[in-house]
């Protein structure tokens, strides 16, 4: 009872500093939504000494609250997102970690039930095998969206709590809590709230640390998977050759048995019939004239990591590349394909070669790359569109 008296006392708290963000505006008010978060924290369990350290120097930080608004996966083409992450280097760095990591991988398929491949797709995606698990410091990335983000204000201060207490019994050091800006963390990108529940300790040495420890990060990953409902006994989906002029259902809410699709004229890629009582949903992720699948509940699994037909497909063409398959035989439906990391790095170079300059080159394309872009488009009599693309590339000398 006395415990819930502190929850409504520190939510009445935050809530008056959240009235302060109006009145005051941000930077000045997020100190004392801060210290409210902080008794909550304490009053929740926290070790007061976590908390403050975790909380300390907490300020607004206005390109968490912009990265808010905006999921780059959602504006950006699925040919752009598919080059930048499922690239040469990625796809070698994979193979790489999986030789290096093949007993563990193993061993966490055999209890799990999740392909040892997907696992690793995943793991590659997320922080590029553990060598980038994000720009962001958690707790203050958190405490910027519970306090002055835009929507969900309530669901990021439970995750900021969850944070901290993760942090007082242990599990993973204060200092270690690098992530996305949505507060996300470890070499496989947990939620505070999903590390809860999902995380586990693999390695077996009493703490569950999926920023330090590759195996718990795997491990963990395989039993998200594994709860969102994948199987091993049936494939992510299948490339398809869809007749022309098909108006039937489509979209990956509607499945039907192979038998079926086959029924409506659908066929594998190679020519060959479809069969059998497997269900599986035809998408398209590009538009009619782009590639076509047929993804079974096992591919609604892998968007339950990342709710975007983008990053599912990326989640399964590398798990295919690494484990040998093919790359998808449909090209997409564009004459202007997008970039490589590598390639990114190398336009960055150009631009900057050719009087555009945007910085020290690092392959990420921030606003001041996008504005070089735009101008070199602009000599070279292109739309300016600010999209790093393989037409402004091969003008301004990249091979």
């Amino acid at each position: 009872m006395r415990q819930g008296m502190n929850w409504k006392l520190a939510t009445a708290v935050i809530g008056s500093g959240l009235c302060l963000f109006q009145a005051a505006g941000p930077a000045q008010a997020i100190e004392s939504c801060v210290a409210a978060l902080k008794k909550q924290a304490i009053s929740a369990g926290v070790r007061p000494e976590v908390a403050e350290r975790m909380l300390s120097g907490a300020t607004f930080d206005e390109k968490v609250i912009r990265f808010s608004t905006s999921q780059p996966e959602h504006k950006t083409e699925i040919w752009d997102y598919m080059a930048f992450l499922v690239d040469a280097q990625r796809i070698k760095d994979g193979k790489s970690n999986l030789k290096k990591h093949g007993s563990t991988l193993a061993a966490i398929e055999k209890r799990y039930g999740v392909d040892r491949h997907v696992v690793l797709a995943v793991w590659g995606i997320e922080s590029d095998y553990g060598q980038f698990q994000g720009d962001f410091y958690t707790p203050h990335a958190l405490a910027n969206l519970a306090c002055a983000g835009k929507r969900r204000q309530k669901y990021f201060r439970g995750e900021l709590i969850k944070t901290l207490q993760i942090a007082s019994r242990g599990d993973v050091p204060v200092e270690d809590f690098r992530g996305s800006w949505a507060g996300a963390f470890g070499q496989t990108q947990f939620m505070p709230s999903t590390y809860n529940s999902l995380a586990v300790d693999y390695d077996g040495d009493g703490r569950k640390d999926l920023v330090n420890s590759v195996p718990d990060a795997l491990a963990s990953t395989a039993n998200f998977l594994k709860n969102a409902g994948w199987k091993n006994s049936r494939p992510w989906g299948y490339e398809v050759k869809v007749p022309d002029g098909y108006s039937g259902p489509s979209g990956r809410k509607s499945y039907f048995s192979l038998a079926t699709w086959a029924k409506r004229g659908l066929v594998g890629i190679d020519g060959s019939r479809l069969s059998g009582n497997l269900e599986a949903a035809l998408i398209r992720p590009a538009g009619a004239g782009g590639p076509a699948f047929l993804v079974t509940r096992n591919f609604r699994a892998l968007r339950s990591y990342n709710a975007s037909t983008s990053y599912g497909m990326a989640i399964a063409l590398l798990s295919e590349l690494v484990s040998g398959g093919d790359p998808f035989k449909t090209p997409w439906p564009t004459d202007n394909p997008g970039l490589s990391r590598a390639q990114r790095l190398d336009l960055q170079k150009l631009l900057n070669r050719n009087g555009f300059d945007v910085g020290e080159p690092d392959g990420k394309v921030g606003p001041a790359t996008r504005a070089g872009i735009r101008k070199a488009e602009a000599k070279h009599g292109m739309p300016e569109t600010g999209r790093p693309s393989w037409n402004v590339y091969y003008a301004l000398g990249g091979r």
